[in-house]
Protein backbone atom coordinates (compact mmCIF):
# COMPACT_ATOMS: atom_id res chain seq x y z
CA UNK A 1 0.00 0.00 0.00
CA UNK A 2 1.57 3.27 -1.13
CA UNK A 3 1.44 6.15 0.97
CA UNK A 4 0.36 9.83 -0.14
CA UNK A 5 3.63 12.21 -0.74
CA UNK A 6 3.52 15.75 0.93
CA UNK A 7 2.64 18.07 -0.90
CA UNK A 8 5.91 20.51 -1.42
CA UNK A 9 5.00 23.70 -0.82
CA UNK A 10 7.85 25.37 -1.65
CA UNK A 11 7.60 24.36 -5.23
CA UNK A 12 3.97 25.07 -5.69
CA UNK A 13 3.47 28.30 -8.01
CA UNK A 14 1.91 31.66 -5.86
CA UNK A 15 -1.35 32.59 -6.89
CA UNK A 16 -1.23 35.16 -10.07
CA UNK A 17 -1.31 38.68 -9.01
CA UNK A 18 -4.22 40.35 -10.54
CA UNK A 19 -3.47 42.82 -13.19
CA UNK A 20 -4.99 46.37 -12.52
CA UNK A 21 -7.48 47.58 -15.21
CA UNK A 22 -6.29 49.89 -17.86
CA UNK A 23 -8.22 52.52 -15.96
CA UNK A 24 -6.52 51.70 -12.44
CA UNK A 25 -2.75 51.51 -13.94
CA UNK A 26 -3.20 55.05 -16.34
CA UNK A 27 -4.77 56.65 -12.86
CA UNK A 28 -1.78 55.74 -10.69
CA UNK A 29 1.07 56.68 -13.45
CA UNK A 30 -0.40 60.12 -14.01
CA UNK A 31 -0.23 60.48 -10.11
CA UNK A 32 2.41 62.99 -9.38
CA UNK A 33 5.55 61.89 -7.45
CA UNK A 34 6.10 64.46 -5.20
CA UNK A 35 4.55 64.61 -2.09
CA UNK A 36 1.28 66.52 -1.61
CA UNK A 37 1.94 70.01 1.03
CA UNK A 38 -0.19 68.44 4.28
CA UNK A 39 -2.96 71.15 5.64
CA UNK A 40 -0.22 72.20 8.21
CA UNK A 41 2.07 73.92 5.30
CA UNK A 42 -0.80 75.24 3.73
CA UNK A 43 -1.81 76.87 6.43
CA UNK A 44 1.38 78.14 7.42
CA UNK A 45 2.14 79.64 4.04
CA UNK A 46 -1.56 80.70 4.27
CA UNK A 47 -0.81 82.63 7.61
CA UNK A 48 2.22 84.08 6.45
CA UNK A 49 0.53 85.48 3.66
CA UNK A 50 -1.96 87.19 5.42
CA UNK A 51 0.64 89.09 7.90
CA UNK A 52 2.12 90.38 5.12
CA UNK A 53 -0.70 91.62 3.83
CA UNK A 54 -1.55 92.80 6.95
CA UNK A 55 1.88 94.78 7.08
CA UNK A 56 1.88 95.94 3.92
CA UNK A 57 -1.69 97.29 4.54
CA UNK A 58 -0.57 98.53 7.74
CA UNK A 59 2.85 100.78 5.86
CA UNK A 60 0.05 101.93 3.40
CA UNK A 61 -1.71 103.56 6.11
CA UNK A 62 0.97 105.43 7.20
CA UNK A 63 2.60 107.15 4.85
CA UNK A 64 5.35 108.60 6.89
CA UNK A 65 6.23 105.27 8.38
CA UNK A 66 6.60 103.80 4.58
CA UNK A 67 8.79 106.31 3.72
CA UNK A 68 11.20 105.62 6.73
CA UNK A 69 10.90 101.67 6.11
CA UNK A 70 12.49 102.47 2.32
CA UNK A 71 15.00 105.01 3.43
CA UNK A 72 16.48 102.78 5.67
CA UNK A 73 15.96 99.68 2.74
CA UNK A 74 18.02 102.05 0.27
CA UNK A 75 20.68 103.36 2.88
CA UNK A 76 21.52 99.88 3.71
CA UNK A 77 21.71 98.81 0.10
CA UNK A 78 23.55 101.55 -0.53
CA UNK A 79 25.85 100.99 2.63
CA UNK A 80 26.69 97.43 1.48
CA UNK A 81 27.39 98.15 -2.52
CA UNK A 82 29.27 101.43 -1.68
CA UNK A 83 31.54 98.80 1.13
CA UNK A 84 32.26 96.95 -1.70
CA UNK A 85 33.46 99.60 -3.89
CA UNK A 86 35.38 101.53 -1.40
CA UNK A 87 37.39 98.36 -0.52
CA UNK A 88 37.80 97.09 -3.85
CA UNK A 89 39.64 101.04 -4.16
CA UNK A 90 41.56 100.48 -1.56
CA UNK A 91 43.30 97.99 -2.64
CA UNK A 92 45.02 100.08 -5.41
CA UNK A 93 45.05 103.71 -3.55
CA UNK A 94 47.46 104.28 -0.62
CA UNK A 95 45.28 104.88 2.45
CA UNK A 96 46.47 107.87 4.22
CA UNK A 97 43.58 108.63 6.60
CA UNK A 98 42.09 106.37 9.39
CA UNK A 99 39.95 107.23 11.78
CA UNK A 100 42.36 105.81 14.56
CA UNK A 101 44.48 108.90 13.43
CA UNK A 102 41.76 111.17 13.37
CA UNK A 103 40.53 110.39 16.29
CA UNK A 104 44.81 110.84 17.95
CA UNK A 105 44.40 114.24 15.88
CA UNK A 106 41.31 115.62 17.68
CA UNK A 107 42.69 114.10 20.99
CA UNK A 108 45.27 116.59 21.42
CA UNK A 109 42.79 120.14 21.32
CA UNK A 110 42.92 121.75 24.39
CA UNK A 111 45.93 119.68 25.40
CA UNK A 112 50.13 120.23 25.79
CA UNK A 113 50.92 117.12 23.09
CA UNK A 114 51.70 118.36 20.03
CA UNK A 115 48.95 117.81 17.34
CA UNK A 116 51.57 116.95 14.63
CA UNK A 117 51.38 113.49 12.78
CA UNK A 118 53.85 111.15 11.48
CA UNK A 119 52.74 109.32 8.84
CA UNK A 120 54.16 108.47 5.55
CA UNK A 121 53.19 105.52 3.09
CA UNK A 122 55.92 103.51 1.39
CA UNK A 123 54.99 100.58 -0.83
CA UNK A 124 55.79 96.66 0.50
CA UNK A 125 58.43 96.49 -1.87
CA UNK A 126 60.29 99.38 0.12
CA UNK A 127 59.83 97.86 3.62
CA UNK A 128 62.48 95.65 4.88
CA UNK A 129 61.30 92.40 5.44
CA UNK A 130 62.49 91.84 8.72
CA UNK A 131 59.67 94.86 9.70
CA UNK A 132 56.92 92.74 8.00
CA UNK A 133 58.40 89.28 9.68
CA UNK A 134 58.48 91.06 12.88
CA UNK A 135 54.94 92.07 13.22
CA UNK A 136 53.88 88.52 12.03
CA UNK A 137 55.84 87.01 14.84
CA UNK A 138 55.23 89.57 17.54
CA UNK A 139 51.56 89.87 16.32
CA UNK A 140 50.04 87.18 14.30
CA UNK A 141 52.03 84.33 13.57
CA UNK A 142 49.42 81.84 11.50
CA UNK A 143 48.50 85.12 9.10
CA UNK A 144 50.33 82.96 6.28
CA UNK A 145 47.75 80.24 6.58
CA UNK A 146 44.73 81.23 7.94
CA UNK A 147 41.46 82.99 6.39
CA UNK A 148 41.55 86.08 8.40
CA UNK A 149 40.50 84.46 12.05
CA UNK A 150 42.48 82.23 14.33
CA UNK A 151 40.34 80.24 15.89
CA UNK A 152 42.58 78.06 18.32
CA UNK A 153 43.73 81.45 19.44
CA UNK A 154 40.82 82.94 20.14
CA UNK A 155 39.67 79.45 21.80
CA UNK A 156 42.65 80.22 24.03
CA UNK A 157 41.94 83.83 24.49
CA UNK A 158 38.67 82.76 25.83
CA UNK A 159 40.09 80.12 28.19
CA UNK A 160 42.48 82.46 29.66
CA UNK A 161 40.40 85.28 30.35
CA UNK A 162 38.62 83.54 32.73
CA UNK A 163 41.11 83.84 34.95
CA UNK A 164 42.85 87.06 33.86
CA UNK A 165 41.88 90.29 35.25
CA UNK A 166 42.96 91.71 31.78
CA UNK A 167 41.40 90.37 29.15
CA UNK A 168 43.91 88.76 26.18
CA UNK A 169 43.03 89.62 22.68
CA UNK A 170 43.34 87.64 19.71
CA UNK A 171 42.55 89.92 16.76
CA UNK A 172 44.74 89.13 13.38
CA UNK A 173 46.38 91.42 11.50
CA UNK A 174 43.38 90.77 9.40
CA UNK A 175 41.19 92.16 11.88
CA UNK A 176 43.37 94.57 13.03
CA UNK A 177 43.47 96.13 10.12
CA UNK A 178 39.52 95.96 9.18
CA UNK A 179 38.89 97.67 12.50
CA UNK A 180 41.50 100.67 11.93
CA UNK A 181 40.69 101.40 8.18
CA UNK A 182 37.26 101.27 8.34
CA UNK A 183 35.64 101.30 11.80
CA UNK A 184 35.62 103.69 14.80
CA UNK A 185 37.35 102.90 18.59
CA UNK A 186 34.95 101.39 20.84
CA UNK A 187 33.70 98.28 22.23
CA UNK A 188 29.85 96.88 21.15
CA UNK A 189 28.23 94.32 18.99
CA UNK A 190 27.58 96.30 16.29
CA UNK A 191 31.16 97.51 16.09
CA UNK A 192 32.29 93.86 16.50
CA UNK A 193 29.81 92.39 13.33
CA UNK A 194 31.42 95.04 11.09
CA UNK A 195 34.61 93.85 11.85
CA UNK A 196 33.91 90.50 11.51
CA UNK A 197 32.49 91.24 7.92
CA UNK A 198 35.61 94.05 6.56
CA UNK A 199 37.42 91.19 7.89
CA UNK A 200 36.11 88.53 5.26
CA UNK A 201 35.56 91.08 2.84
CA UNK A 202 40.03 92.27 2.57
CA UNK A 203 40.69 88.79 3.12
CA UNK A 204 38.62 87.65 -0.22
CA UNK A 205 39.53 91.46 -2.04
CA UNK A 206 42.78 92.28 -1.09
CA UNK A 207 44.80 89.04 -0.20
CA UNK A 208 47.62 88.37 2.50
CA UNK A 209 49.95 90.96 1.19
CA UNK A 210 48.48 93.94 0.39
CA UNK A 211 46.63 93.44 4.24
CA UNK A 212 49.96 93.31 5.55
CA UNK A 213 51.29 96.59 3.32
CA UNK A 214 48.60 97.97 4.78
CA UNK A 215 49.05 97.46 8.12
CA UNK A 216 52.93 98.43 7.84
CA UNK A 217 51.72 102.18 6.91
CA UNK A 218 48.78 102.64 9.32
CA UNK A 219 49.82 100.72 13.00
CA UNK A 220 50.06 103.34 15.46
CA UNK A 221 53.81 102.46 16.41
CA UNK A 222 54.26 105.63 18.84
CA UNK A 223 53.13 108.58 19.67
CA UNK A 224 51.18 110.44 16.82
CA UNK A 225 53.59 107.85 14.64
CA UNK A 226 51.90 105.82 12.21
CA UNK A 227 53.10 103.65 9.79
CA UNK A 228 56.91 101.94 9.95
CA UNK A 229 58.30 104.24 7.86
CA UNK A 230 57.09 107.00 10.07
CA UNK A 231 58.30 104.71 12.82
CA UNK A 232 61.83 104.29 11.23
CA UNK A 233 62.72 107.71 10.26
CA UNK A 234 61.72 109.25 13.66
CA UNK A 235 63.52 107.00 16.23
CA UNK A 236 66.80 105.44 13.97
CA UNK A 237 67.09 107.96 11.81
CA UNK A 238 66.95 105.94 8.27
CA UNK A 239 64.04 104.41 5.56
CA UNK A 240 62.50 101.33 6.70
CA UNK A 241 63.99 99.76 3.67
CA UNK A 242 67.00 99.22 6.24
CA UNK A 243 65.75 98.04 9.11
CA UNK A 244 67.70 95.49 11.14
CA UNK A 245 66.21 92.69 12.69
CA UNK A 246 66.70 94.38 16.30
CA UNK A 247 65.42 97.08 15.03
CA UNK A 248 62.16 95.53 13.52
CA UNK A 249 61.65 93.45 16.40
CA UNK A 250 61.76 96.47 18.96
CA UNK A 251 58.98 98.10 16.30
CA UNK A 252 56.72 95.24 16.94
CA UNK A 253 57.33 94.93 20.51
CA UNK A 254 55.72 98.06 21.36
CA UNK A 255 52.82 97.40 19.16
CA UNK A 256 50.50 96.14 22.10
CA UNK A 257 50.55 99.68 23.73
CA UNK A 258 52.74 101.91 21.57
CA UNK A 259 51.42 105.29 23.58
CA UNK A 260 53.09 103.64 26.94
CA UNK A 261 56.37 101.59 25.61
CA UNK A 262 58.62 103.61 23.50
CA UNK A 263 60.90 102.54 21.10
CA UNK A 264 63.56 105.46 21.38
CA UNK A 265 63.60 104.73 25.20
CA UNK A 266 63.09 100.75 25.77
CA UNK A 267 62.21 99.45 29.04
CA UNK A 268 64.01 96.31 30.02
CA UNK A 269 60.25 94.39 29.31
CA UNK A 270 60.84 95.53 25.54
CA UNK A 271 64.07 94.96 25.35
CA UNK A 272 63.34 91.11 26.38
CA UNK A 273 60.52 91.42 24.73
CA UNK A 274 62.68 92.47 21.47
CA UNK A 275 65.02 89.18 21.82
CA UNK A 276 61.61 87.48 22.38
CA UNK A 277 60.49 88.70 18.90
CA UNK A 278 64.08 87.95 17.29
CA UNK A 279 64.49 84.50 18.21
CA UNK A 280 60.73 84.36 17.08
CA UNK A 281 61.57 85.44 14.01
CA UNK A 282 64.85 82.85 13.42
CA UNK A 283 62.25 80.24 14.60
CA UNK A 284 60.02 80.64 11.78
CA UNK A 285 62.57 80.23 9.35
CA UNK A 286 63.46 83.81 8.52
CA UNK A 287 62.18 86.08 5.78
CA UNK A 288 61.17 83.13 3.71
CA UNK A 289 58.17 82.44 6.10
CA UNK A 290 56.38 85.58 4.23
CA UNK A 291 57.92 85.05 0.98
CA UNK A 292 54.87 83.54 -0.49
CA UNK A 293 51.79 86.05 0.59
Amino acid sequence: MSQQRPVNTFRTQPAPIPRPKPDQASTRRTQPAGRKPSSGQNASAGGMSRRWQQARRFMRERPLLERVYWFVIKAFLWLFFGSFVYVIALKYVPVLVTPLIVSRWVDTFGTDESSQVYKKWRPYDKISKEAALAVVSSEDQAFPQHWGFDFDEIQDAIKENQTRKRARGASTISQQVAKNVFLWNGHSYLRKGLEVYFTALIELIWGKKRILEVYLNIAEMGPMTFGVEAASQRYYGHSSVSLSRDEAARIAAVLPNPRLFSIKKPSNYIQRRTRQIARQMRYLGGQKYIRNL
